[in-house]
């Protein structure tokens, strides 16, 4: 039922008010509704913010978007974790009615005796509910002045236009018919569940040994692999993604490059989950122990990184599961099971879940796997190929982990159709993979960025890999380090959330064949150790730039956000830019950061850049010193700025428009 004053299509909304919006603490978001009422009586509106505990915030004043649209909106933040509400409550507003009607009829002698008399007496009532130290005295004053028949017309109505008096009246307006939307719903996470930077590695890997003389390659363990963390800390890396860490099966195991036939030393693919030492809730023997798993942890926590662990729901052949309970897999007409597929990916090594004979039981074992690796330090997982099990089932699952321990985070690998990936995102992931990957050209990167930061932003939350062990894109194939150098600047400051899986600092490009997204030789089929000290040394590696990325990510407020993006006019389709912000722009305290980025990795590009300045806080014909974060030179830019930007040497601007103090480090690789 509509209110004496309609509040229509309040925003946020997700799944009709069903399912809670999604906010960080301290992260700053738009409320906006459509609000409008009979007549020419003006109307006023605001968001009110309740916390967990049902107590109202401070209102936030809404302004209308855009004259003559009766959108209104309001920028709001909660700062504490839990489940808010927010509404729109509109009124009427009868001291703004007033004050257009006295500015038209006092100056044209129509009715001014009236006019200031209904003044005097509606500004006596206002006063009423404006706090003593707060400007009552200033409204009172306009009162006297309004009935001082002593002085000019004008005069009477100045005193009531007075600033002091009508900023009082702003902050304590005089209400009438006021009408509240309906209450929806907020879930506040903690900041890791919109920011961070990720850097996936295969432990196995680190520390591991691969002779040419045909000796059995040797495993690196946990403990070789926590001698990695303070490098991949140095780079500025919040989080260490581990893909599974369990026993392997052996039945139909891969060998090296994806073969079907397997050597007696080939490791398997980690994925490939289960054996008779153990299932989920087990260590790869050849890993270490679980006390070695806990230092890993508290090491990686003590250089303040937390550490992310892949959950896979699926096994091997030779999974505990398959035996103990064969309800929970299909069987074939023969009898057999059948192994996953992703067409035209095949997984012989792998057997899916089937859900439907007995859900109850895998909710339950599934939260006891999850418990189990929780009890050892984990708070983050990575959730492989969520959208191939029911939505249903996450719900419960990830509903449940939350409700006892609301700071563990769930990011879902579901690169699949729109509608899956939002819907995962509504009931519960707090972080979603994207198709970034795929998205190379400046018209596909302002498309998706546009809708990722606009309503989709209210549930789902992207994170920004720039490769994967499953995916090297052409891009990166052909482009060579510069490639490498820009896609990295693009998933830092576009996203809140970037990661990185190891090798990309050295611009590992090598496909397994041509037209493959395959890694030739890819670290899930075989042991990958690499020399990251000659690397380093050589002059081969990218860590100084992305080292520099995520130091700026952290300096700058406006880069840690998802709702704030701007593009702006370049004439080159090959460059292109974009702004953040933190805070309102102009205001005190904001913070605002300008990329502009060169898209081809093969040819000097030059542009011009005509920035729209007022989403800058800037009038169009300011201009305003820049400091460039990547190579600490100074420019003045103002609407149009010319740019020249050379792959290998500068691939991008990132530009801070109050200049900081330099980041220590090397500007660029």
């Amino acid at each position: 039922m509509i209110g004496r004053i309609p509040v229509l299509d309040v925003r946020p909304l997700v799944d009709c008010g069903r399912r809670p919006a999604k906010a960080v603490t301290g992260e700053t978001f738009q409320v906006t509704a459509t609000v409008f009422r009979e007549g020419h009586d003006a109307v006023a509106a605001n968001v009110v913010l309740r916390d967990p505990s049902g107590r109202p915030g401070p209102f936030t004043p809404m302004r209308e978007l855009a004259p003559g649209t009766d959108r209104y909106g309001a920028e709001v933040a909660a700062d504490a974790e839990g489940l808010w509400t927010y509404s729109v409550e509109a009124w009427s507003d009868p001291v703004a009615t007033w004050r257009q009607h006295a500015q038209i009829k006092i100056p044209a002698g129509i009715d001014t005796a009236l006019v200031l008399a209904e003044g005097a007496e509606l500004y006596e009532r206002a006063a009423a509910g404006v706090p003593k130290k707060d400007g009552r005295e200033a409204v009172l004053a306009a009162v006297d002045a309004l009935r001082d028949e002593a002085r000019p017309a004008a005069a009477r109505l100045a005193a009531a236009l007075a600033p002091d008096a009508r900023a009082a009246l702003d902050r304590h307006p005089l209400r009438e018919l006021v009408t509240s939307s309906s209450a929806l719903p907020l879930l506040v996470e903690r900041k890791r569940a919109l920011y961070g930077s990720w850097y996936e590695m295969f432990p196995r890997s680190e520390g591991a040994v691969v002779a040419d003389d045909g000796r059995p390659p040797v495993s690196g363990t946990l403990r070789t692999a926590a001698e990695r963390l303070p490098a991949i800390a140095a780079m500025g890396f919040d989080v260490v993604y581990l893909p599974p860490v369990h026993p392997i099966g052996s039945t139909h195991r891969k060998g090296a490059n994806n073969s079907l036939s397997a050597g007696p030393h080939d490791v398997g693919v980690p994925w490939a989950i289960g054996s008779a030492e153990g299932g989920h809730d087990a260590l790869h023997p050849d890993l270490g122990t679980l006390e070695d798993f806990d230092r890993f942890v508290l090491a990686a926590r003590s250089l303040r990184m937390e550490v992310a662990l892949d959950f896979a729901l699926q096994c091997s052949p030779d999974h505990p599961w398959v035996e103990k309970h064969p309800e929970w897999f299909h069987r074939r007409a023969d009898g057999s099971i059948a192994y996953a597929e992703n067409p035209p990916k095949k997984y012989q090594d792998i057997y899916p879940i089937a859900f439907d004979a007995d859900m109850p039981g895998l909710v339950k074992e599934t939260l006891r796997v999850l418990r189990f690796w929780m009890g050892h330090g984990v708070r983050i997982f990575r959730v492989d190929n969520p959208h191939t099990k029911p939505v249903v089932f996450w719900e419960k699952v990830i509903g449940e982990i939350n409700r006892t321990d609301p700071d563990v985070v769930f990011l879902a690998e579901a690169f699949t159709r729109p509608a899956m990936m939002h819907t995962l995102a509504a009931v519960g992931f707090q972080q979603s993979y994207t198709y970034f990957t795929w998205r190379n050209t400046k018209a596909e990167l302002t498309e998706y960025l546009t809708e990722l930061s606009g309503d989709s932003a209210a549930c789902m939350r992207p994170n920004f890999f720039v490769n994967t062990p499953d995916i090297l894109h052409a891009y990166l194939q052909r482009g060579g380090r510069p490639a490498f150098e820009v896609r990295a600047v693009l998933a830092a400051t576009m996203s809140p959330s970037w990661g990185v899986y190891a090798g990309y600092e050295l611009c590992e490009n090598t496909p397994l064949r041509q037209g493959s997204e395959e890694y030739l030789d890819s670290e899930k089929y075989q042991l990958r150790p690499r020399d990251w000290e000659s690397a380093e040394r050589e002059g081969r590696s990218i860590a100084p730039l992305i080292t520099r990325l995520n130091r700026v990510r952290r300096r700058h407020p406006a880069l840690q956000q998802l709702r704030d993006l701007t593009f702006h006019d370049v004439d080159n389709d090959q460059v292109i830019a974009y702004s953040k912000h933190s805070g309102r722009p102009g205001d005190p305290g904001s913070d605002v950061v300008l990329v502009v980025a060169n898209l081809d990795p093969h040819h000097t590009q030059e542009a011009t850049v005509s920035l729209d300045m007022p989403r800058l806080g800037l009038d169009w014909h300011e201009s305003a010193p820049v400091r460039d974060e990547l190579t600490g030179e100074t420019y003045h830019w103002g609407r149009t700025n010319y740019v020249r930007l050379e792959p290998g040497i500068t691939p991008a601007h990132i530009l801070v428009l109050r200049p900081s103090p330099p980041i220590g480090g090397s500007p660029t690789s």
